[in-house]
């Protein structure tokens, strides 16, 4: 009698959704509303709307996409245990400083102490892209 052949280990790929905003104050509410909607009240979701805020008031506020009819884009990607929220701006100069009694440039900080990791990508001419990702139990 021959063994059964191996199935081997079944994974599912993530799943990843994208949207475009126009970048005015209003749309981080949008945006956050746009998540909330994919991760479908767990409780890890409060969290990531935090830090989904953070990237996405950065990119209104301090790059090209704050500039009339300027965008942005978030895209979420969840599934093997992790979310990863990106949110993609029109570039501009890259600012990472933060000052201890400024009333700006606290975001970065508080996305590295809610998210596992966070990172940026891009550059100036063509945009940036700044992400965070979460160990998801979902």
């Amino acid at each position: 009698m021959r063994p059964a052949p191996s199935m081997g280990t079944v994974t599912a790929s993530p799943f990843t959704w994208s949207r475009s905003f126009p970048a005015a104050a209003a749309q981080a509410a949008e945006a956050r509303r746009f998540l909330a909607a994919l991760l479908d009240g767990s409780p890890d979701a409060a969290d990531a709307a935090a830090c989904l805020s953070e990237l996405v008031n950065n990119a209104i506020v301090h790059s090209s996409s704050g500039r009339t009819g300027g965008t942005f884009a978030v895209t979420v990607v969840l599934g093997q245990g992790r979310l990863r929220v990106e949110v993609r701006d029109q570039g501009g100069p890259w600012q990472a400083a933060w000052a201890e009694n400024g009333e700006h440039g606290r975001g970065l900080l508080i996305v590295s102490r809610i998210a596992r990791e966070w990172g940026r990508g891009g550059g100036s001419q063509n945009g940036w892209t700044v992400w965070f990702a979460m160990d998801w139990a979902g």
